[in-house]
């Protein structure tokens, strides 16, 4: 019985964790962006005319809160969508397991009668 069940387990949750870390991935490529634009903004700043500044200034600080924005817009569905299958996949686990205690106490108890008679 508890042979059949680590040959079952692994299989159900074998590919939940790629979830968390697309979610992860998401997470820090929204970052890298976010720290590429702030550069970028600055040495564009650093280099730039005195009129346009403001302008490139803007235009860079909006790549860095757009990527971040995109990241997390990725993000947060994978983790709760990850959080979901991991809810059902512990309650399947949990439901199995059970089923086969109740299985094995029933094949017991019907033994020990069989012995007894």
């Amino acid at each position: 019985m508890e042979e059949s069940l680590m040959e079952v387990l692994p299989r159900l949750e074998k590919r939940t964790h790629y979830l968390a870390t697309l979610a992860n991935i998401a997470t820090l490529l929204g970052l890298l962006g976010t720290i590429i634009g702030l550069i970028r903004a600055f040495t564009a700043v650093s280099n730039a005319n005195p009129a346009d500044k403001a302008d490139l200034l803007s235009a860079s600080i909006s790549v860095a809160m757009n990527t971040t924005a995109f990241g997390l817009m990725a993000a947060i569905p994978l983790l709760l969508v990850h959080a979901l299958l991991q809810t059902k996949t512990n309650q399947l686990v949990d439901s199995l397991e059970m089923a086969s205690v109740k299985f094995l106490n029933a094949v017991t108890e019907r033994q020990l009668k069989g012995a007894g008679a």
